[in-house]
Formats: C-alpha cells, sequence, structure tokens
C-alpha cells in the first residue's frame, strides 16, 4: 500500500514547474554557475604552450589523458585555471572522513550536529588548500619537465600555482553555492557537467573511426549497444532497494488511543551511490597526472608508474577494484547508513522489528542486512567501473571510455531528478493547504450566524 507522500509523487506532473516559482530560480540559480564553470575551463592558465600542450593531449587522450579531461571537464587538455578540478575537495573529504570514523576527538565531532559538522568542513577546506598547493607545485614542474612552459622558472611556477589553487577554490564555493542554493550536490553536479561536455566530441571521434575503417563496425554497434544496457543496468541497480517492515505499536496521548501503524525502512542496494568511485578514481589520479606531464618516459620511476598504474593495467584494475569495495562499506556504514543511530531512532520512536528486540538485537540485525546488501552494491560499482576499462584496453578503443562516467552520470541525473520531484510534490501540497484554507475562510464568512428576536 503506498502512502500519501508516495501517491502525490506519481500523480505529479511536471507541468507544475511552471507554477513552482522557488525551484524554477533555484534551478536556473545553479545553471547560471555550471555555466560559469564552463567557461573557466577555457581560461588558459599564464606561461604555457598551447601548440605542444594540444598535441601532447592528442597523443595521451586514449589513456590517463582522457581520465582527466573526464574529471576536469575538459580543462586540463587546455590547462585552464580549472585544471586541478574539484579533486583536491574530494581528496580532502575523503581523508577528514577516514581521521574521522578513527580519530576520537573529531569522532565526536560528528555527534555534536550542525557545530561539529561545520568544524569538519572547515578542516576539509584546509585539507583542501593544502593538497591544491602540492599538486598545482608539482604540475608546474611537470610542465616544465614536459617542455610545455613558454619561460620555465620561478615566476611560471608561483603564478601557476596561484592560479590553480584559486581556481579550486572557486570551484569549491560554485559547489557549496549549487548545494545551497541552486538544485542537487554541487559538487557531483561540477563533475556531471564535465564528462556531459566531454561526450559529443569522444562520441564523435569514436564514429569517425568506425567510419574510416580504424576500428570494425561490429565493434562500433557493440560498443554502443553494451552503452545502452550498461546505463538501464546502472538505473536499475541505483533504484533497487530492500524494505524491512517496521511496526509501532498501540499508542495513548492524553485520552485518546491511536492504534499501532506498519512502514518499511528502505535500504538501498548501492546506498553511497557514485561516492566510492569517485573517491577511486581521486586517489588514482594524482600520481598518474604527474607521471603525465613530467614525460614519464625520461624518468625510470614515472615510466614504472605509468605502465604499472595506467588504465587497463592489472595493478590499476586490482587498486581500483580494492578501492570502490573499500569505500562502498566506509561511507555506508559511517555517512549514508548508520545502523547504531538508524536502530536508536526507532527505538526512541517505539518502532520495531517483528520478531527483534529493540536496542542492541536491532542494531546486530541492520548490520547482517546492510552488509549482505552493500556487499552486492560492492560488487556492482566495481563490476560497472572496470568491465569498460577491461574492454577499452582489449579492443584499442582511441578514446577514454570509463564505467565511472557511466556510474556518475547516470546516478547524479537521478538524485537532481528526486530532488526536483521532491520540490514540486511539497509546492503541490503547500497548494492544497493554502486552498484548504482558502475554503474554509469563504465557508465561514458566507455563514450566517442565528439571528435573535
Amino acid at each position: 500500500m503506498a502512502s500519501a507522500a508516495e501517491q502525490m509523487a506519481a500523480n505529479t506532473s511536471w507541468a507544475a514547474l511552471a507554477k513552482a516559482k522557488d525551484l524554477r530560480q533555484r534551478i536556473f540559480f545553479a545553471i547560471g554557475l555550471l555555466i560559469v564553470y564552463r567557461i573557466g575551463t577555457y581560461i588558459p592558465v599564464p606561461g604555457i604552450d598551447g601548440g605542444a600542450l594540444r598535441e601532447f593531449m592528442d597523443e595521451a587522450s586514449a589513456g590517463i589523458g582522457g581520465m582527466l579531461n573526464m574529471f576536469t571537464g575538459g580543462a586540463i587538455s587546455r590547462m585552464g585555471i580549472f585544471a586541478l578540478g574539484i579533486m583536491p575537495y574530494i581528496s580532502a573529504a575523503i581523508i577528514v572522513q577516514l581521521v574521522a570514523a578513527m580519530y576520537g576527538p573529531w569522532s565526536q565531532l560528528k555527534k555534536e550536529g550542525e557545530l561539529g559538522r561545520r568544524k569538519l568542513n572547515q578542516y576539509t577546506r584546509f585539507g583542501t588548500v593544502l593538497l591544491a598547493l602540492m599538486q598545482s607545485y608539482g604540475l608546474a614542474l611537470s610542465l616544465e619537465a614536459g617542455d610545455l612552459a613558454t619561460d620555465p622558472g620561478w615566476f611560471f611556477r608561483v603564478s601557476t600555482v596561484i592560479t590553480l589553487v584559486g581556481g579550486t577554490l572557486f570551484l569549491m564555493w560554485l559547489g557549496e553555492q549549487i548545494t545551497a542554493r541552486g538544485i542537487g550536490n554541487g559538487i557531483s553536479l561540477i563533475i556531471f557537467i564535465g564528462i556531459i561536455a566531454e561526450i559529443p566530441a569522444q562520441l564523435a571521434q569514436f564514429l569517425s573511426q568506425g567510419r574510416t575503417g580504424n576500428i570494425s563496425p561490429a565493434v562500433v554497434i557493440g560498443i554502443l549497444v553494451m552503452m545502452i544496457g550498461l546505463v538501464a543496468f546502472v538505473v536499475f541497480m541505483e533504484r533497487a532497494l530492500r524494505k524491512v517492515h517496521i511496526q509501532y505499536p498501540r499508542r495513548q496521548v492524553g485520552m485518546k488511543v491511536f492504534d499501532g501503524g506498519s512502514s518499511h525502512l528502505p535500504i538501498k542496494v548501492n546506498p553511497a551511490n557514485v561516492i566510492p568511485a569517485i573517491f577511486a578514481s581521486s586517489l588514482l589520479l594524482l600520481p598518474t597526472t604527474l607521471a603525465t606531464f613530467s614525460g614519464g618516459s625520461n624518468s625510470g620511476f614515472m615510466a614504472t608508474l605509468l605502465a604499472y598504474f595506467g588504465p587497463g593495467q592489472p595493478l590499476y584494475l586490482l587498486f581500483f577494484t580494492a578501492m570502490i569495495v573499500f569505500f562502498t562499506f566506509f561511507y555506508t556504514l559511517n555517512v549514508s547508513f548508520k545502523v547504531e543511530d538508524v536502530a536508536e531512532n526507532l527505538k526512541n520512536q517505539n518502532g520495531f522489528i517483528p520478531g527483534i528486540r529493540p536496542g542492541k538485537r536491532t542494531e546486530e540485525y541492520l548490520y547482517f542486512v546492510v552488509t549482505r546488501i552493500v556487499t552486492i552494491g560492492a560488487i556492482y560499482l566495481a563490476g560497472v567501473a572496470l568491465m569498460p576499462e577491461i574492454l577499452r584496453a582489449q579492443l584499442s578503443i582511441p578514446f577514454y571510455f570509463g564505467g565511472t562516467s557511466v556510474l556518475i552520470v547516470v546516478a547524479v541525473a537521478l538524485d537532481t531528478m528526486s530532488q526536483v520531484q521532491s520540490h514540486l510534490v511539497a509546492h503541490q501540497y503547500e497548494g492544497l493547504l493554502e486552498k484548504s484554507q482558502l475554503r474554509g475562510r469563504k465557508r465561514s464568512t458566507t455563514k450566517k450566524g442565528p439571528s435573535l428576536r
């Protein structure tokens, strides 16, 4: 039996968007900031040899350069001011969450509500600045080593560091503004728009390779069919969930007795969403970015790093899988679905799982259920992320084709659509309340009182 909210969501028409003024403003605000981000990817860092950079990125586009382009929206291929992208912020968030899970004082901050969350966010920002400083300086040295700078020296290094760090901090601010005043998750939408912007050019390049005969037509058709099937599979898995039955006892409030009701606790097969894939990719991008731009063939260590941790290599695939599985469990049990908090909330609301005692027993049962479900989710995430990587390496596809991009695009699109629908349902509910109040006032004004004679 569907709830009233679910029935209202099912009956919601997208035509109601024209009447939801606040939602329209949020959407236009988010689109405006995303346009600013796209413009920034075309503003170059001063002192870069554009011709040499284009030649270098054309050679690297099929490998790690394609992955870097995916996460930076093409900014790194043009060495724009957003060349670092939002990855330093994501890496800092990973570190802060890992430390908060193991370090006592930071763990206590997570329990202090809004004040603790603000402090952890502040630590994340400080970590973002520190990581951006290190990455931008390393990238500046790598650009000099790769003969991509017009005037190497300290002036080039300092200007590059200032430009790239400023670009990353501005992106972080844009993401926070989109989350607070726009629609959807700002950081995820920035990555989403970067991927979407690069898809048409990569698809055109892929089809042109098939037209010229460099790739077999059967491979072209097979890849397109697999992409459609992969998107459908990701949509199915992202919407799949397990419903745990919850029972509420009869209760008495004053002189009234309310009958007990029943509900369900939804547990998604992938509660962590696309976060594990983004976290794992960000960790892999840090060493390979420096190796790519420093001319890996000229350095034994860098050449070894690219050989073993390049896309499609065994160590790359093994590390990628391990990181996805780890972050799936870590993020689910520590952030998105904390079983101890859920069990405590059920106990405070007098809810219980039939056959399971409230409190510790409920927590153990939920942990058992969530662990089994998340195991399936981790295997699904790792499989979707790795299958295109393996096929791309085996079939020698001349552009970057990764499952992580499919996961991000589908998951962010579903999440944003869900938030838009939630706003529409809230707007529809407020409209129903206003109509009922107007009808009540109209009846009270038209009703005549008893005449006194």
